[in-house]
């Protein structure tokens, strides 16, 4: 029987505009490679513009570690590179083919292979950086052996995709796709799933992997809350994690022998007519998706959830982590005593309105913060929704002094940004603790590399 954990803090953000289980064919033929998607990578490319590539062919690499590479998801011809300040490489913009056409990288039972071979096939292929660790959440290093590999099959986040839709059917693909992670570390494969969820057979089936379970609200999903409940990270540890729609596309690889870029993108949103899930290829672009689908107020646009996900415009692309796009009104609008008056239709994590006395309720919430950036007023509010046992204002002061050793005891290695965005969302201060959490990371790799 697998082990339950229960997550008691935490808060689950009930918004309108879940996808239906309904699936369509997204018609597109553009779609992009981001560099800014990859944490410290410094691109640099193999392609130019009007140059003709197949589903596989390296597009870039990372400039200190030449090994990872990084392939295209299609065939076609790469119609655009673009750059912002400075010359940074923002994307790699391609027009696809109608009919994919593929490198062959031959056929392969991971069971039959030695952990050398696997890793070289999924660098040559570019399917390496699906594989990130922590901590820093980069892309894994192929030299390492992690303590743990953890792959978490369910997501708490707001409107988050259903990976037992985009799982189901394909049990085989996924158990080839577990059997080549095994050989990558001499510890264990933890799959950590969501307890009491009788639709998650293809996930209960696996074999060649410890099976977790978790309840409790977000961020239950998150993997760094279930490494902390499982197999905490200590200084000088490693641990790699991926996530359902990875681990496919690493079977397709082996059981077909080509980069098949092929995913399920959820389409959710209160400014969604019809939310669904789209079956795509990564680095999809949206228009297909909001033509004729999206209502007319002006809205913002985001690859990922409405917590960590990152702004795109209209024409953007999904992000090559990303299995959700999301689109919520823009809150570029005042109210005179907006927060002081009472209201039933507002949303608030405090007392502040009577929204806590409809817990089922879904609501329709846009970006605005309602208040401007303040100081640190309120204590012990962040321990609510923080479910590890680690101090989070503490941390959050730790890294702005930039004091290395406080970062270290205060438990700087287990975290990632998004286990702050509940923190970020109940604050009253107005802080963008995210992206304080991320400086605090970066500075950490470049202190201990």
């Amino acid at each position: 029987m697998p082990t339950i954990t229960k997550i008691r803090k935490g808060f689950d953000i009930r918004l309108i505009g879940e996808a239906e289980k309904t699936i369509k064919e997204l018609e597109t033929n553009r779609y992009a490679l981001k560099p800014t998607d990859f944490i410290g990578i410094f691109p640099k490319l193999l392609i130019k513009e009007g140059e003709e590539v197949k589903a596989g062919s390296p597009v870039f690499f990372d400039k200190y570690r030449d090994n990872i590479v990084f392939t295209s998801p299609v065939s076609g011809k790469i119609s655009e590179i673009r750059r912002g300040a400075k010359r940074v490489l923002l994307e790699i913009i391609i027009n696809a083919d109608p009919d994919i056409s593929y490198i062959d990288f031959e056929k392969a039972n991971p069971n039959d292979l030695t952990r050398e071979l696997i890793i070289e096939k999924m660098l040559k292929s570019g399917v390496w950086p699906l594989i990130r660790q922590r901590p820093y959440s980069v892309i894994a290093d192929p030299a390492d052996n992690p303590k743990a590999i953890f792959i978490s099959a369910f997501d708490t986040s707001p409107l988050a995709p259903d990976y037992d839709l985009i799982v189901h059917g394909q049990g085989d693909i996924f158990q080839t796709g577990l059997d080549a992670i095994a050989k990558l570390t001499s510890g264990k494969v933890h799959l950590n799933l969501k307890a009491d969820n009788p639709s998650s057979r293809v996930f209960s089936k696996s074999k060649n992997v410890q099976i977790n379970e978790f309840t409790g609200p977000h961020p239950a999903g998150n993997v760094s809350i279930q490494i902390n409940h499982i197999d905490p990270i200590n200084k000088g540890d490693i641990v790699w994690y991926l996530y359902p729609q990875d681990v496919l596309t690493i079977g397709k690889l082996f059981i077909e022998g080509k980069f098949d870029a092929s995913k399920m993108v959820a389409l959710t949103g209160s400014e969604i007519l019809k939310p669904k899930y789209y079956k795509t290829h990564i680095g999809a672009s949206i228009e297909g998706m909001i033509e004729d689908n999206v209502t007319d107020i002006k809205k913002r646009f985001i690859s990922g959830n409405v917590l960590t996900g990152s702004k795109i415009e209209s024409t953007g692309f999904v992000g090559f982590y990303d299995s959700q796009v999301t689109i919520i009104p823009e809150g570029d609008h005042y109210e005179f005593l907006g927060w002081g008056l009472p209201n039933c239709k507002k949303f608030s994590f405090y007392r502040s309105f009577c929204s806590w006395m409809t817990p089922n309720k879904k609501f329709r919430i846009d970006t605005n913060i309602n208040g401007g950036v303040r100081a640190f007023v309120m204590t012990g509010q962040f321990e609510k929704v923080f479910p590890m046992n680690i101090y989070p204002m503490q941390l959050i002061k730790a890294i702005l002094i930039e004091d290395i050793d406080l970062m270290e005891n205060l438990g700087i290695y287990e975290v990632d940004e998004e286990d702050f965005a509940l923190c970020e969302f109940i604050s009253t201060s107005k802080i963008e603790i995210q992206s304080i959490i991320r400086k605090g990371l970066d500075l950490m790799r470049k202190e201990m590399s």
